[in-house]
């Protein structure tokens, strides 16, 4: 009797564990499959209608992402360019200006977010706001928190700065790498100092079906960088496509300036420039004065444009140098003596270039443009020529003799 209960227990045993297992596996079958069903669900994908451009162009960008959800494009250039910002705004608690330089070499000298058109009124919202828009704030509320991918990742320096520090030819003092989340926050502040204006970073324009497919369209500037550009597709930060690849090429006479991540057709500077220098020398200049609210208008940094000048002025300055000192028309002792001065503000110059925004360039040199305007008008008003027809007389006379000196060591020569 006992053997038969011990059998029998064994044998209970043994099909309850086996029917267990059995029952188990289907279980784990669904377990494993049931991911699947939802990853294919969420997949998405894009395509473009071109993937070779010349100069630019118009692409058009279609796919398909999981009904009912909203997508968002970014497009980006793998060329990269420099973007800095001073943080110089006043703390709204303490008041201090924490004046803080944000640099980055690595933001890409095109990008654009293109979110749903029903976010279009986000967006003229904030171009109704001038210059005082926010990236942060258009992100926010286009709710593309969580696609802002890209520029999320830059690699930004810091600088604890002083207009001292400035002076002697230094950024500042190197600050401790920021966190994910503070990173990302001033990416966004870069991405609008580099593309100023809200309609250089989104667009509104991507059209979603009920069934999930979308349209959307881009247009590449002619000025735009070349090399490759990258298509995503986004849902979320993690549910997105593959990125698709697009190759702009550029042809002379157009050339791409590397550290102002755009493309320029060289002819019409050339020829703005010759015409430009022929009036700067003139007056006694390069003709970088003038230069430089034009090549500005160009679209370049006006940091590039600073520095771009300043070796051109050069050629100029030299022929100009030549021909003034054949008439004798150059006073040596005032000109070595005004050049010292000039030295120390060709160094203090550019480092406070890199510290302020277009719009400050913009207001201090045409200020400067404005006054030495009305003070060269004043002095060809009747009155200040009547006070000064001695001294007129007096430059005619030097002019005469200088002339009269210079032909006769012409005719000695011969």
């Amino acid at each position: 009797m006992k053997r038969f209960l011990t059998l029998f227990t064994v044998i209970l045993v043994l099909t309850v564990f086996v029917s267990t297992g059995f029952a188990q596996k289907p279980a784990e079958q669904k377990a494993v499959e049931a991911p699947k069903e939802a990853q294919s669900a969420e997949t998405v994908t894009v395509s473009v209608d071109k993937t070779n451009l010349s100069g630019g162009g118009k692409l058009t960008i279609t796919g398909k992402v999981p009904a009912g959800k909203d997508v968002y494009i970014e497009v980006w250039a793998e060329k990269t360019v420099r973007a800095a910002r001073l943080d110089a705004d006043p703390d709204p608690k303490t008041g201090k200006r924490p004046y803080i330089f944000y640099m980055t070499d690595d933001m890409p000298a095109f990008y654009r977010l293109i979110v749903p058109e029903k976010y279009k009124p986000v967006l003229e919202d904030a171009k109704a706001k001038g210059g005082k828009w926010s990236v942060s704030e258009v992100i926010k509320n286009a709710g593309a928190d969580a696609v802002y991918g890209y520029p999320a990742k830059l690699k930004i320096d810091r600088y604890q700065t002083s207009l001292w520090a400035s002076i002697i030819g230094s950024r500042g003092t190197k600050l401790e790498p920021m966190d994910e989340k503070e990173n990302k926050r001033r990416s966004m502040q870069l991405l609008k100092a580099r593309f100023r204006s809200v309609g250089n970073v989104f667009s509104s324009n991507l059209k979603i079906a009920e069934d999930g497919t979308f349209k959307a369209t881009i247009e590449l500037p002619a000025n735009t960088a070349p090399g490759k550009y990258f298509v995503v597709a986004k849902v979320d930060k993690d549910i997105k496509s593959e990125p698709v690849v697009v190759e702009n090429s550029v042809t002379f006479p157009s050339v791409y300036l590397p550290n102002a991540g755009r493309t320029v057709n060289v002819i019409w500077p050339f020829l703005l420039t010759a015409a430009i220098t022929t009036f700067g020398v003139l007056m006694g200049a390069g003709g970088g004065f003038i230069l430089n609210p034009i090549l500005v208008m160009f679209g370049l940094p006006h940091t590039v444009v600073a520095g771009t000048v300043m070796p051109t002025v050069l050629f100029s300055q030299g022929t100009g140098i030549y021909n003034y000192s054949k008439i004798k028309f150059i006073n040596w002792k005032l000109g070595v003596t005004l050049g010292l001065a000039m030295l120390a503000g060709g160094f203090i110059g550019p480092k406070l270039t890199e510290l302020i925004t277009l719009d400050q360039y913009k207001f201090l040199f045409g200020w400067v443009l404005i006054i030495l305007s009305l003070l060269m008008f004043w002095q060809t008003t009747p009155r200040y020529l009547e006070k000064n027809k001695k001294e007129q007389a007096i430059l005619k006379e030097f002019r005469k003799r200088a002339e009269e000196e210079a032909k006769k060591k012409a005719e000695g020569g011969k």
